[in-house]
């Protein structure tokens, strides 16, 4: 009988512990870190996560092996370490890791939002790591889920299909083979910069929350995000933000789908118009808006998603003032800069390469003349 995967799943927040208790309930070893002990306290004492799960998903006790905020102890056994944390916080985990990784070992990004496994991938190498670890990240998160309390979980939805891309490319077909046997539900995502600049959360997101800023502080959001919050003019700067990163990819000869053939093929949903096919999806009725504007939609989605959207588009000779207009915006309102923190290509080390080196380097993990 062949060996059951080990699976280490990196954060505790509400992706993490949903995952670490279904890794479990489905029979692999599971190790879940988080950075502060006071998150897993009563995991630990409880030795596993309560699951509640709908459409497919298991419902128990997931009995985890171990459960620490020790990296060394998180990666010890690990064959695939899950990192389910905001990507604001990949660096973060990058340099915790890097004197702990070893040969072989696989790390995927849930999600990677835009360049994540190549900015991951950086700080490895910068913190010195010199293990050969395959660095990969998925397009989404799997699932639709929530933490009920210190140790439970609920899922409500597991996604049928989910791209996922190793960096380099090469090695997306071994990611998908270790994890099928868990995960059948994710798919080749062709590579890094494909899953990357399909990243909807980046057009969605940002805008919407700050083209809303007045209504969010005045109901702390109460009222509907998507329905109320998008009218023809909002849908019209957020069809301006898809075109310009539908055109940087194309600059870096990426075929990115647009956010109505999105919605068509995660929902099913279609409309003469953003804003008609928006208003056309059923699961959007009832979320409601942020209650502040001090939420993942800005101090997240800005520097890792659009910043470099807009870094890659302005290196390549793209026009990106839309993109650029929200990224401003945000930093007024939260009196940051996040064009220094977010994820440039200056920071990432892809500054010198042409379009024909960064496509070479995503799929063979060469970056020539280095």
């Amino acid at each position: 009988m062949a060996k059951k995967i080990n699976f280490t799943v990196v954060g505790a927040g509400h992706g993490g512990k949903a995952m670490a208790a279904h890794l479990a309930l489905l029979g692999f070893p599971t190790t879940l870190y988080n950075r502060t002990y006071d998150r897993i306290y009563a995991i630990k004492e409880r030795g596993g996560i309560d699951l509640e799960g709908s459409e497919g998903a298991p419902n128990g006790f997931g009995k985890l092996n171990c459960v620490t905020s020790v990296m060394e102890e998180a990666l010890e056994n690990a064959d695939v370490i899950m990192v389910v944390v905001p990507s604001s916080a990949h660096v973060d985990i990058a340099k915790a890791s890097a004197p702990y990784l070893k040969d072989g070992q696989i790390v995927i990004l849930h999600p990677g939002r835009t360049c994540g496994a190549i900015e991951f991938t950086k700080v490895l190498k910068d913190n010195n790591c010199l293990a050969d670890v395959t660095v990969s990240e998925a397009e989404t998160f799997i699932y639709a889920s929530r933490a009920d309390g210190p140790a439970q979980a609920r899922i409500f939805r597991i996604k049928e299909a989910v791209p996922i891309a190793a960096l380099p490319a090469t090695r997306t077909s071994l990611v998908l083979d270790v994890i099928h046997e868990a995960y059948p539900q994710f798919i080749d995502g062709i590579n890094v910069l494909q899953t990357g600049l399909n990243n909807m959360g980046a057009i969605f997101h940002p805008a919407l929350t700050i083209l809303n800023a007045g209504w969010i502080e005045t109901t702390h959001g109460d009222y509907q995000f998507y329905i109320d919050g998008v009218t023809p003019s909002v849908a019209r700067v957020l069809e301006a933000l898809d075109r310009e990163r539908v055109t940087v990819a194309s600059a870096l000869g990426i075929r990115a789908r647009t956010a109505l053939e999105w919605l068509k093929l995660a929902y099913d949903t279609t409309g003469t118009d953003l804003c008609d096919a928006i208003h056309n999806q059923p699961g959007y009725y009832g979320i409601k808006a942020p209650p502040t504007l001090n939420h993942r939609y800005i101090f997240e989605d800005v520097p890792m998603s659009l910043v470099p959207i807009a870094s890659l588009g302005e290196y390549f000779g793209v026009s990106v003032m839309a993109i650029d207009s929200i990224i401003r915006l945000s930093c007024i309102i939260h009196q940051t800069d996040y064009r220094r923190r977010g994820r440039t290509v200056e920071k990432l080390g892809i500054n010198k390469l042409s379009i024909n080196e960064l496509k070479h380097y995503v799929e063979e993990g060469v970056i020539e003349n280095e």
